[in-house]
């Protein structure tokens, strides 16, 4: 396996950065997802255009998306598979131990890993941390994941593939990497970016490509949805047919599985929407 460090591949055995990274020793970082399929990547041009905006949202010089689209064609090229995650991480770089960054620049990290195509359906639960829709690393891709880790190893711990929050006013607002769209009453819904969920690529072109409205949703909407679906790079659009407790028999529901339909449609007409 072939990944890229700092200007050139290496081998993954014994590529190495610096145990000084502010990546590593703060979390001072920021990354992008980006599925790859057969070595053709979906969507790297907002995927690239969220990098920069998390790089300036996070005070990281800007970085070369020349430069990072040429290390994603490296790794693509030296790594064949048929389904990809394809990873780019952009750190604080080699900085002194605290929170205040070095001044030797920013460290570029681009690798990839096999992955496999989704269920059709999946099961989530609710966890009793939040969100916080006012904090300083709102709406940015930062590495600091945490949080993510811990409520998705609870998900895991109780038969789920994702954890779902509520913000700290109680409105439903997203996964640990994934946005949620909920049908009620005939209409497809989703929290806006306001609600402090990520602004995903994925929900974006769900949002554009079926109609769907943002709006503000309390968090027990999904004690009454009549169907509840996931977005994110590699789920694309998955159906929810357990939250908590509660079953949603027939998932993916007719809403759920027109967008599914759509959107499959839509991103294998155009690879880089």
């Amino acid at each position: 396996m072939k990944l890229w460090v700092d200007g050139g591949l290496q081998d993954a055995a014994t590529a190495r950065v610096s145990v000084l990274d502010h990546g590593l020793t703060v979390g001072d970082g920021i990354f992008e997802t980006v599925k790859a399929t057969a070595g053709r990547t979906f969507a790297l041009t907002r995927h690239l255009e969220r990098l920069a905006r998390s790089a300036r949202g996070l005070g990281l010089p800007e970085p070369d998306l020349d430069e990072v689209r040429r290390a994603c064609a490296a790794v693509l090229d030296a790594n064949p598979m048929k389904l990809g995650r394809l990873r780019i991480t952009y750190t604080g770089g080699l900085s002194p131990l605290g929170s205040e960054r070095g001044d030797t620049g920013p460290t570029l990290i681009v690798a990839l890993g096999e992955a496999s195509r989704r269920p059709d359906s999946t099961a989530v639960i609710t966890v009793p941390w939040t969100r916080n829709e006012r904090g300083a690393l709102t709406g940015l891709k930062t590495t600091s994941y945490a949080e993510n880790v811990v409520a998705l190893a609870r998900a895991r711990e109780q038969g789920a593939s994702e954890a779902l929050f509520a913000n700290t006013v109680g409105q439903l607002c997203e996964g640990t990497g994934s946005n949620v769209f909920v049908v009620l009453d005939g209409r497809l819904l989703t929290p806006p970016v306001s609600s402090g969920c990520l602004a995903g690529i994925t929900r974006a072109l769900a949002v554009e490509w079926t109609g769907a409205e943002e709006t503000d949703l309390p968090l027990d909407v999904l004690e009454r949805a009549d169907e509840v679906f996931l977005t994110s790079t590699l789920r694309d659009v998955q159906a929810v047919h357990r939250i908590d407790g509660r079953q949603l028999p027939g998932a993916p529901g007719p809403v759920t599985a027109k967008a599914m339909r759509v959107f499959d449609e839509r991103a294998a007409s155009d690879l880089n929407p």
